[in-house]
């Protein structure tokens, strides 16, 4: 008897641990979620599902340190493996930013932040692609916890930018200087450090069902983070101006990243002192602006969208505000409607700047989708001067972007690498613009590469699935190597889209 209970139990235990597992690793694991409605429409223009599989893949191509056996992106090999040895800390891993072989922590961790959002929204509309989504985030947050290790201290970029552009070579060849960079008590900097606790708090979500242990040490160091964040006020473009100015400066300074740090601190800790946090220190840190950009540099839309979910899903009356700072936003939106602010191209694409334009696009289909899918929970909808305007048309918005992104758009051409009969051929990337290391294995020296960045010639290496800065106001877009606002893809242009892609996906019956 004492046997048949103990195979009993570890029968248990093992369907306990293989649920686990496969909730953790993404393969099947079906629930149904009432929020998301699944349209099925008799024709979609687009392989969403293909679009997504490729969006996700592009972040290999990314990758520095060790590559791991799963390695999909073959032509990359291990870089970076002495990153931090300068300051005797480990910091291998992680992702270069751009086109560019420097690791850069602010984009790195909104990356990070971004993608968890999208899986914890449309996470349960991914099917094998959330494997591979969580991926993404584990490669991201790995790094920053090693970036976190020191109590008030984070590690926010490895490599000098204005040394490594000097350069054109693959990141396997790197010989350029990796210095460290650090914000800390004397020269703090509180919108690097509550971004990456906003990255860690939001992956902990991530993680919290399929690997708890995990889930816990993300939180605890976002909780600590977030302290540091607030305790030691102060912009890390201040001290650190030369190393991260004009590249990655903090132009909206540090309110919004405490505001949305809290945000997201409220959400995976449900501690109250998050919300009184909120409520007292609100209106200072910027939750009223009117401001309708949403990127790397300013989350305050991104922080009203999330606080909006508490008041409209959780019905959290004291964060009521938050629905008419965030409707405010989608106003801006919409063409024709009381207080539109947003311009568009010809060709219909969101537009909002020349230097990389579609994070914009990208992150606003998220947003806009993601409020959609708010709204319809609380079976409400956006008040725009009196004038209702419903989920479903922000999803048409919203759709009609990403659309324009892959492909329907005046040149007839995909924005994203590899997706579609035309999509850029010679985008701003040194690793993908060089012989790979298999065929050329000798050393590309610093200044050789150049003549290969300034030639007509195809890239040799497909970067699956990378997003470029995209067209100018008028829809052109030359293709051109040494164009890098328009044709340098960059992590957080693909990472809000990861959950735009999912949703379009199942609504069209593709997943």
């Amino acid at each position: 008897m004492a046997c048949a209970n103990f195979s009993f139990t570890l029968l248990v235990l093992c369907s306990c641990f293989a649920t686990s597992f496969l909730v953790c690793h993404g393969f099947p694991v079906h629930h149904k979620n009432p929020l998301h409605h699944r349209h099925q429409p008799l024709f979609a223009s687009h392989n969403y599902r293909d679009a997504l599989t490729k969006s996700i893949l592009f972040f290999e191509g990314q990758r520095s340190g060790k590559l791991p056996s799963s390695q999909r992106m073959t032509w990359r090999r291990d870089s970076g493996l002495t990153d931090g040895s300068t300051m005797h800390v480990d910091l291998v891993g992680g992702y270069y930013d751009a086109g560019d072989n420097v690791k850069f922590g602010f984009p790195m961790a909104f990356t990070t932040t971004m993608l968890s959002w999208s899986v914890l929204e449309f996470g349960g509309l991914m099917k094998g692609e959330l494997q591979n989504a969580r991926g993404a985030i584990r490669w991201a947050t790995d790094y920053l916890l090693k970036a976190t290790a020191h109590t008030d201290t984070i590690y926010v970029q490895v490599g000098d930018a204005n040394k490594d552009h000097a350069c054109w070579e693959r990141p396997e060849d790197m010989d350029t200087p990796r210095s460290v960079f650090k914000v800390d008590k004397n020269s703090p900097g509180s919108d690097v450090a509550a971004e990456t606790a906003a990255a860690l708090a939001a992956a902990s979500l991530v993680f919290r069902r399929c690997d708890p242990t995990y889930a816990k040490l993300l939180l605890r160091r976002a909780i600590r983070v977030f302290q540091f964040a607030d305790k030691y006020r102060g912009s890390y473009s201040y001290g650190l101006k030369k190393f991260v100015c004009p590249f990655y400066c903090s132009y909206s300074g540090y309110e919004d990243e405490l505001l949305w740090g809290a945000a997201w601190l409220h959400k995976a800790t449900k501690n109250p002192t998050y919300l009184n946090y909120i409520q007292v220190n609100g209106q200072t840190l910027g939750a009223a602006q009117f401001d309708n950009t949403f990127g790397w540099d300013n989350k305050h839309v991104g922080a009203r969208i999330l606080l909006s979910k508490a008041f409209l899903v959780q019905k959290l009356q004291s964060l009521h505000d938050y629905k008419g700072h965030a409707d405010n936003f989608i106003c801006s939106l919409i063409p024709g409607a009381p207080y539109s602010s947003a311009q568009y191209t010809p060709g219909g694409l969101l537009f909002k700047m020349s230097d990389s334009n579609m994070q914009y696009v990208t992150s606003t289909s998220f947003l806009l989708l993601t409020y959609a899918k708010y709204l319809t929970s609380a079976r409400t909808v956006v008040n725009c001067g009196g004038a209702a305007v419903t989920p479903k048309r922000l999803r048409a918005i919203a759709k009609k972007q990403v659309d324009y992104l892959l492909g329907d758009n005046p040149l007839k051409m995909s924005y994203m690498v590899g997706y579609g009969p035309r999509y850029p051929q010679r985008i701003h990337h040194r690793g993908s613009s060089l012989p790979s290391v298999s065929t050329h294995p000798g050393k590309i020296q610093c200044s050789a590469g150049f003549s290969v960045m300034n030639s007509q010639s195809p890239n040799p290496n497909v970067l699956v699935g990378a997003i470029v800065g995209g067209p100018d106001e008028h829809d052109r877009f030359p293709d051109e190597r040494s164009d890098y606002e328009q044709s340098e893809p960059a992590t957080y242009i693909n990472a809000p889209l990861v959950g735009a892609l999912a949703y379009l996906a199942h609504s069209f019956g593709q997943l």
